[in-house]
């Protein structure tokens, strides 16, 4: 099967399942309850057992225009599944139809690994933990406690000693499943740990990377997500105004003309959003040989894309409204879902440092610095 094949036979999956999320998403997002029904339906499409990078983040695109949740937990499999191979000890095989998640907040250090003969435990609590409590299998990341170095590793999400407290109450992404995990003496087999973080080197860094171009992504779903439930509104409810002279609000030139707006610059973020996320995987494929220079080029590419992706996805769920008309802010109808979606998930770490990076390289060329969020 040739690639534009394999693509096409995946995005055909993908809007089969879109179909089903979209007919209940606004009853399943007031429910608000952990996505185990969605995340089954992910591993039985098949859709998490998709290789090829390109087309995970098309999927994703898919996947998050009919539910920004469901988007987030597959973009972010995809993302774990992918980081594990950013280091050189041997990775094991797993059946690829497991979901994956991550427990790496980098700005939450409290897990401590403590040397066992024959490998670590791990114990502590991370805050957040998108898709944790779901998964079949967790990328972890914590501290050695006789060194300080940071260390990678891979467990069962079910292994004794981990518990999910289910602590998510945010406005936004509420089928995230995005609460804290406590981890008590776990035990990491030495075959389990991925190897130890080097901050000097370019390819592991993608990881951060990594997060911000599928954060992106599904700003850029929201996005879509919104003109499309607005425009099915406004073409079979929404009323002319008594003043416009026209009989439909689909002959409304204001309506027009603001749709117009708003689907030009949802399409241009995502196409900086792709644009990204090709040079991210170009990035990944170069392994050891990725130079400081072409990760700084990629981190600048990224960060742009996730200044335009956030300021599209704000405005766009915002002026949905005007588009559709008082009636449309019914609870029935949740529009707001997506506007509380993208409130909440482009807070994920300050736009304004990322519009800072960019400009920096392109005034200087100050490369960002490898942290966990650039």
């Amino acid at each position: 099967m040739t690639s534009t094949d394999g693509r096409r036979k995946w995005l055909t999956v993908a809007d089969e399942v879109a179909a089903g999320l979209r007919v209940d998403a606004a009853q399943r997002d007031r429910a608000g309850a952990e996505p185990v029904v969605e995340v089954e339906a992910l591993r039985r499409s098949g859709l998490v057992t998709i290789e090829d990078w390109g087309t995970q983040q098309a999927v994703t695109r898919v996947i998050g225009a009919a539910d920004a949740n469901v988007g987030h937990l597959l973009g972010y499999h995809y993302l774990q599944v992918w980081r594990r191979g950013l280091f050189d000890g041997t990775v094991l095989v797993e059946d690829p139809g497991l979901f994956w998640a991550g427990v790496s907040n980098p700005l939450d250090a409290a897990l401590k690994l403590t040397p066992t003969d024959g490998g670590f435990t791990v114990s502590g609590r991370k805050t957040f933990a998108t898709g944790a409590s779901v998964a079949d299998r967790l990328v972890v990341s914590a501290t050695r406690a006789d060194t300080g170095a940071k260390v990678t590793f891979t467990l069962d999400a079910k292994s004794p000693g981990i518990t999910y407290a289910g602590d998510w109450d945010n406005i936004g992404q509420r089928l995230t499943a995005s609460g804290g995990v406590v981890f008590e003496d776990v035990p990491v087999p030495a075959e389990r740990v991925l190897g130890t973080h080097d901050e000097t080197s370019p390819r592991q860094s993608l990881a951060a990377l990594g997060f911000q171009a599928v954060l992106a992504q599904v700003y850029v779903a929201l996005a879509e997500g919104a003109l499309a439930e607005a425009a099915r509104y406004t073409r079979g409810t929404t009323r002319p105004w008594f003043l416009s002279g026209v009989d439909s609000a689909t002959a409304d030139p204001y309506v027009l003309a603001t749709y117009g707006e708003l689907v030009s610059d949802v399409e241009a973020a995502g196409l900086l959003a792709d644009h990204a996320a090709t040079a991210l995987g170009d990035a990944g494929d170069r392994g050891a040989e990725l130079t400081v220079e072409q990760r700084a080029s990629v981190a600048a590419l990224i960060s742009s894309a996730k200044v335009v992706s956030t300021k599209v996805a704000n405005q766009t769920t915002s002026r949905v409204f005007e588009l559709c008309g008082a009636r449309a802010t019914a609870a029935g109808y949740a529009f707001d879902r997506f506007w509380r979606n993208a409130r909440t998930l482009t807070l994920h770490d300050p736009v304004s440092y990322k519009a800072r990076e960019v400009g920096a390289y392109f005034l200087t060329g100050e490369r960002a610095p490898f942290t966990g969020y650039s």
